[in-house]
């Protein structure tokens, strides 16, 4: 399946998606390659937003600011193989029969199945700005990446 393919299936049946990248095997690369494609789109989501700081700060230059997202963006690795790690201490104290390596795969995968709206996201602070709409659109982002998390990290821990 393609990745956009898979992204999609995932939506429908998030379970079905993460059970179907467990079946793969162990695969540091590929799990650090499902973060890429979450780290890549949430960057380029954020061009909007550092082009309309440029423009409402009566400065021209954009590249800093999306310099310093890029630098941002890739300081969060740290951050999203710690969180993934305590899922896996939370999950094992719960009962779950899961490994590290399944804990990395529902997060990341999840990550990346909600990247698409991470782009929405973007576009609505970039074009609007602060907003009833961004606080919505920001909502339901973070409620979709917890539900699909979730779900995921429960399939991955029942193995």
């Amino acid at each position: 399946m393609s990745a956009s393919t898979e992204l999609l299936a995932s939506w429908r049946h998030p379970r079905a998606g993460i059970r179907r990248h467990l079946a793969r095997g162990v695969s540091e690369p590929f799990a650090f390659s499902l973060l890429l494609i979450f780290l890549i789109l949430a960057f380029v989501g954020q061009w909007p937003v550092a082009a309309r700081d440029a423009h409402f700060a009566d400065n021209a230059a954009v590249a800093p600011r999306i310099f310093a997202i890029a630098l941002a963006v890739l300081a969060m690795i740290p951050f999203w193989y710690g969180l993934a790690a305590l899922s896996r201490i939370v999950a094992r104290a719960l009962g779950g029969q899961g490994s590290w390596y399944s804990a990395r795969i529902a997060l990341f995968w999840a990550l990346a199945t909600v990247s698409p709206l991470m782009l929405l996201q973007g576009l609505v602070s970039g074009m609007i700005g602060p907003s009833p709409a961004l606080w919505a659109v920001s909502s339901v982002v973070g409620l979709a990446f917890l539900w699909l998390w979730l779900t995921m990290l429960h399939e991955a821990e029942k193995a």
